[in-house]
């Protein structure tokens, strides 16, 4: 079952990502995008991101 995010958890996912990849993580797509943000966006939008959102949980 694919997660649904709320646009809250999915800026927190997108700006985590953004992060990771500004300090050479490896890109998940094929992509010709240069700017960090954009490039997790593009791995959002795929499907790649291996991140989870643990909701309701002290």
């Amino acid at each position: 079952m694919i997660q649904q995010y709320n646009r809250y958890e999915k800026a927190r996912i997108l700006g985590a990502r953004a992060l990771q990849i500004s300090y050479g993580a490896p890109v998940l797509v094929e992509s010709k995008q240069t700017e960090p943000i954009l490039i997790a966006a593009e791995e959002y939008d795929a499907g790649v991101l291996p991140f989870t959102v643990r909701r309701g949980e002290t």
